[in-house]
């Protein structure tokens, strides 16, 4: 069996934290076993960094990092493509707290990363007068790639707490040397066993895709995390992965005729290698 260094350096944080975490509360009285403060890093030359001890949904990752950038904060567009991950912090009930309707999820990532700081009308709705940090970052990738302010933010203190849930991958910055673009991601909470499997892969493909519209290759992806936790009814299911070895990593391909960041669509992203591996076809998808 092939192994993977870089889902190796994942399983040993998770071992970790399984075996020498701090029993923490929560905001959602769960408890947790807690760390604070770990790195992994992804080489993407050697492959696409979807886990091969779990089945995670490639699908759901696409789609929501699509619309992330394309800076609606609705969740039709993933209803629609039968994608149901912020459900549960769109409801009424968790709108009307904000005052708005149903499915508005209102100043979450997208926002931030295309329309930072905009001004609010009478009604509520925001303006378009915010910074548009992707385009920005892009340009400065492709204008001044030694710049060390290359940089997006997630995380609006001013906003953070007009929704449902704060951000919690809140900022991430990109690195160019030797024509490899490198991105590093600081998540502040980090749900170990469900969300950092998929924020690993979500910003992994971001960054091939910002490589490919800014003419780079790829470098490496750098996971940061702060308050990294295993929740207590996850334990079980965190020992089993423990308990599988990893396989070879899936390759991600993009269609290659694509070189405006926002003209992707879900079919110029595929990723070869994974459904069909008969371990990842016996997995159930988180």
């Amino acid at each position: 069996m092939i192994t993977d260094r870089n889902e190796h350096a994942y399983l040993d944080l998770l071992r970790h934290v399984l075996t020498n975490g701090t029993e923490k509360g929560d905001r959602t009285g769960t408890g947790t076993l807690s760390h604070f403060g770990a790195q992994l890093r992804f080489n993407l030359a050697d492959g696409f960094p979807l886990l091969t001890t779990k089945k995670v949904h490639f699908k759901s990752i696409v789609y929501e990092l699509l619309w992330f950038l394309s800076g609606n904060t609705h969740v039709d567009y993933l209803q629609q493509n039968n994608v149901r991950i912020w459900n549960e912090w769109a409801t009424a009930a968790q709108t009307a707290r904000f005052n708005r309707s149903e499915g508005d999820l209102g100043p979450i990532y997208g926002h931030q990363w295309r329309n930072y700081g905009a001004s609010q009308g009478a009604d509520g709705s925001y303006n378009n007068d915010g910074i548009d940090q992707i385009t920005n970052v892009i340009k400065q990738i492709k204008t001044n790639p030694n710049s060390r302010r290359l940089i997006v933010s997630g995380w609006n203190p001013s906003e953070a707490e007009q929704v449902a849930l704060p951000p919690c991958h809140t900022m991430f910055q990109f690195f160019v040397a030797d024509n490899k673009l490198s991105c590093q991601l600081y998540q502040r909470s980090a749900d170990l066993f469900l969300g950092v499997p998929f924020n690993i892969a979500s910003y992994a493909l971001l960054t091939q895709m910002v490589a490919q519209v800014c003419g780079l290759e790829v470098g490496e992806f750098i996971w940061t995390g702060g308050d990294c936790h295993i929740y207590q009814n996850h334990r079980e299911q965190a020992k089993l992965q423990l308990t599988r070895n990893p396989f070879a990593l899936p390759t991600l391909t993009l269609n290659p005729d694509v070189n405006d960041m926002f003209a992707f669509k879900y079919d110029d992203i595929k990723v070869e290698g994974y459904e069909s591996h008969p371990a990842i076809k016996a997995q159930v998808s988180v």
